[in-house]
């Protein structure tokens, strides 16, 4: 097999589609004498006769013909990358997945999608709404870009972590349910809880927390997701802990108020794995994300 240079056929791309050496040299910014002599080394890697020339002009011979069918292919396909490249670096186009639990898309991916989406309108998200374990997955099997988990998590020793935000979990309850107010560990016990399932992280934290109190943590409701917590608790169903920068403005508006002075310190953070090597757009974003909450 020859081992042509892609510039020889580049160069007969233009000299067949025009049928003149004059006018390919004018678009490579080269001369007729150049063309000329590429085109005969061509010729002679190949080992045929690609053009006839006269003082009409180009023809292409039989196998000319030939190869320009091919060579039009495969040089429309790599203008189109070229583009396609073009476009991916000023971010036109490009598609970014990313894996998020309840806490994370209200804390940080909500304000970020944003900015981002005005600046970037034409770039494409696919988001996940899963639980912190959901995410690890979700990074292992290369379906998602990257996460935002909160803490606690257990994270394979390739995965890179990056705290995004730091936020409190308050206990509240609606301002018309009938509990004690500043309510220690053992009081909090006596009344409905709800909290996330015996799946969740967040379900073994505050078991732990309990449990080093010689207390077990047993929830009267389990949900599913965190966002599921704030609108029992509203609806006098029970009480339960709560980021702080989702009740706030319920707090604010007297529908709901805090009963303790716990509070539980967790974080929200960025999950990669090392090894998937992130496209521009989702490149672009993440560093979006660590420069807004930096």
């Amino acid at each position: 097999m020859n081992n042509v240079s892609y510039d020889y056929y580049r160069i007969f791309y233009y000299v067949a589609k025009y049928k003149s050496i004059s006018q390919a040299a004018k678009i490579l910014h080269s001369n007729q004498p150049n063309i000329t002599k590429f085109m005969n080394k061509l010729e002679q890697q190949l080992g045929c006769k690609l053009m006839n020339r006269s003082n009409k002009g180009i023809s292409l011979t039989p196998e000319g013909e030939q190869l320009f069918e091919h060579v039009t292919i495969a040089y429309n396909q790599l203008q189109e990358a070229e583009q396609q490249l073009s476009s991916a670096r000023q971010l036109q186009t490009g598609t970014i997945r990313i894996s998020t639990t309840e806490i994370g898309m209200h804390g940080i991916l909500l304000s970020c999608l944003l900015d981002f989406r005005k600046k970037y309108p034409n770039i494409h998200f696919m988001i996940s709404n899963e639980s912190c374990t959901q995410a690890i997955e979700s990074l292992k099997k290369g379906m998602a870009d990257f996460a935002l988990v909160t803490t606690p998590l257990s994270a394979p020793f390739n995965f890179k972590t990056r705290t995004l935000k730091s936020f409190e979990e308050i206990l509240v309850a609606s301002c018309d349910f009938d509990c004690h107010q500043n309510m220690e560990m053992k009081d909090i016990l006596s009344y409905p809880i709800i909290s996330l399932g015996r799946h969740a992280k967040t379900y073994e934290l505050y078991e732990q927390i309990f449990s080093s109190d010689g207390l077990e943590w047993k929830p009267d409701i389990e949900v599913a997701t965190a966002d599921q917590i704030l609108p029992m608790i509203k609806m006098n169903l029970g009480i339960g802990f709560v980021p702080d920068f989702i009740v706030q403005e319920d707090l604010e508006k007297g529908l709901v108020k805090q009963v303790s002075n716990l509070k539980f310190k967790r974080d929200i953070v960025l999950l990669e794995d090392t090894t998937i090597q992130l496209n521009i757009a989702s490149k672009t974003f993440k560093e979006h994300m660590i420069k807004k909450t930096g």
